[in-house]
C-alpha cells in the first residue's frame, strides 16, 4: 500500500520541466488576461479574445514614448509589469520604436529611430508621454520659451509638437503628463503644464504617481480589440479605471461605516487595520481603481499597506489635497462603537449615519464629482 511512497521522486526531464514552467506561465498569463478583461469592464467570455489580442498582435501599433519633466517612475512601473512582461510588451505586443530610457540606440542613432518611426507609421502611431511640459522662459539673454527641458537640442514643447502632430492618439501616463504633477505645483517656476494644456489637444490620461501599468495595458487592449480608445471622463481618464472613487471599493470601507478609525499612526486602530480617513486618507475624493487592481502585480497598494490615499490621480493634487495627514473637512463620520456588547444596537445607527454622511457628502460635492459621470457621453472616444 505504501510502495508508491517508498520510492524517491524521479527528477523531471528537461522537456518535462520546460513544459511545467510553460504551463504555469500560461495559467498566470490567462489570469492576467482575466484581470484586464475585468478592469476594462468585459465579461469573462471575452478573456480568450483579450488573450488573442495580447498574444496575436495582429495589429502591432508603433509606440513612441517621450520623456519630459518627470522622475521616470512611470517607466519603472511599466518595466515592472510581469504579465505580459516588458519584453513581450516591447517586442511582441507593441512596437516600441522610441523610448529614451530602455532603447539601445543613443545620440544620432536614437534621433534617426524617432524620425523613421514617425515616417513609417504616419498617422498610425501612438505617443505615450511621461512628464510635464515646461512653457516658461528661463531668465537670461539666452532664455527661450520652454527651455527648462530640452532633448536632442529641442525643447520639450517643440519636440512634443513635432511628434504628436502626425500621431493617431496621445496617451499620458502618470500625473505629471496628465495634469502637470509636482512640477506644476505652486509657484510653478518653470510654467509646467500637462501635455494636453501645453499643446491644446485632447489626450487619454492615465494619472497616478506612478500610473498603474494595468490601466495602460487595458487601454491598449481596448484599442487592439475595438480599434478605438476607451471612453473617458471630463479629465481624460478612462472610465473603466477611474469611474469610481477609491472610497467606494476600499478594503477598509466597512470600518468607516462602523465608525472605526485610526486616530494616529501606530495606535490600536492602525494595528487592527481600521479606516485611515481621520489621518488624512483622500479616498472619498479620489477616482481610481487602486483597491481592485493594486500595484506590483497585485501585491499591495498604499491603503492596504497602512498609508492613506493622497489623491495622486486627481488634477492638481499637490495643491488641492494637502495637508496629506489631516482629515477632509466637512464630512460627517459614523459614531464609534462603544463596546462589543453594544455593537448589535449601534450597527444599525452607525450604518444609517454612514449612509447619511455619504448622502450629505455626495450632495454637497455633486457639482464637483458628479460632473465626472455626466461627462461620460461627452468624453473622448
Amino acid at each position: 500500500m505504501c510502495r508508491a511512497f517508498s520510492q524517491p521522486p524521479q527528477p523531471l526531464t528537461p522537456e518535462e520541466r520546460n513544459s511545467a514552467i510553460e504551463s504555469i506561465d500560461r495559467r498566470e498569463f490567462m489570469s492576467f488576461c482575466a484581470k484586464i478583461a475585468a478592469t476594462i469592464g468585459l465579461a469573462p467570455s471575452f478573456i480568450p479574445q483579450v488573450a488573442e489580442a495580447v498574444e496575436g498582435a495582429a495589429r502591432k501599433p508603433s509606440v513612441i514614448w517621450l520623456h519630459f519633466q518627470e522622475c521616470t517612475a512611470d517607466s519603472e512601473a511599466f518595466l515592472s509589469l510581469s504579465y505580459p512582461s516588458v519584453e513581450e510588451l516591447v517586442l511582441n505586443i507593441l512596437s516600441v520604436d522610441y523610448h529614451e530610457t530602455i532603447m539601445a540606440a543613443n545620440g544620432f542613432q536614437a534621433e534617426e529611430a524617432l524620425k523613421k518611426a514617425m515616417a513609417d507609421n504616419k498617422g498610425k502611431y501612438l505617443v505615450v508621454c511621461e512628464g510635464a511640459i515646461p512653457t516658461g522662459t528661463p531668465p537670461g539673454p539666452g532664455g527661450a520659451k520652454g527651455a527648462y527641458c530640452a532633448i536632442g537640442g529641442k525643447t520639450a514643447l517643440d519636440l512634443a509638437t513635432e511628434v504628436i502632430k502626425d500621431s493617431a492618439a496621445v496617451v499620458c501616463v502618470g500625473t505629471c503628463a496628465s495634469y502637470g504633477g509636482v512640477q506644476a505645483q505652486r509657484p510653478n517656476p518653470t510654467g509646467a503644464k500637462s501635455v494636453g494644456d501645453a499643446l491644446g489637444i485632447p489626450t487619454i490620461n492615465i494619472p497616478g504617481c506612478p500610473h498603474n501599468p494595468v490601466n495602460l495595458v487595458g487601454t491598449i487592449v481596448n484599442y487592439l480589440l475595438l480599434g478605438s480608445l476607451p471612453k473617458t471622463d471630463r479629465y481624460g481618464r478612462p472610465l473603466f479605471a477611474y469611474g469610481k472613487r477609491v472610497h467606494d471599493h476600499c478594503l477598509r470601507r466597512a470600518h468607516f461605516d462602523a465608525g472605526q478609525f485610526v486616530e494616529k499612526f501606530g495606535d490600536d486602530g492602525a494595528k487592527q487595520r481600521w479606516c485611515l480617513y481621520k489621518v488624512g486618507c483622500k479616498g472619498p475624493q479620489t477616482y481610481n481603481n487602486c483597491p481592485t487592481v493594486e500595484y506590483n502585480d497585485s501585491t499591495s497598494w498604499p491603503v492596504k499597506a497602512g498609508h492613506g490615499c493622497v489623491g495622486c490621480s486627481e488634477p492638481d493634487f499637490w495643491d488641492t489635497m494637502q495637508p496629506f495627514y489631516e482629515r477632509l473637512p466637512n464630512i460627517k463620520v459614523p459614531g464609534v462603537e462603544a463596546s462589543a456588547d453594544k455593537v448589535g444596537l449601534t450597527l444599525v445607527g452607525a450604518a444609517l449615519a454612514g449612509a447619511g454622511a455619504h448622502a450629505v457628502y455626495t450632495f454637497a460635492n455633486r457639482g464637483k464629482f458628479d460632473e465626472t459621470q455626466k461627462k461620460e457621453e461627452g468624453g473622448h472616444e
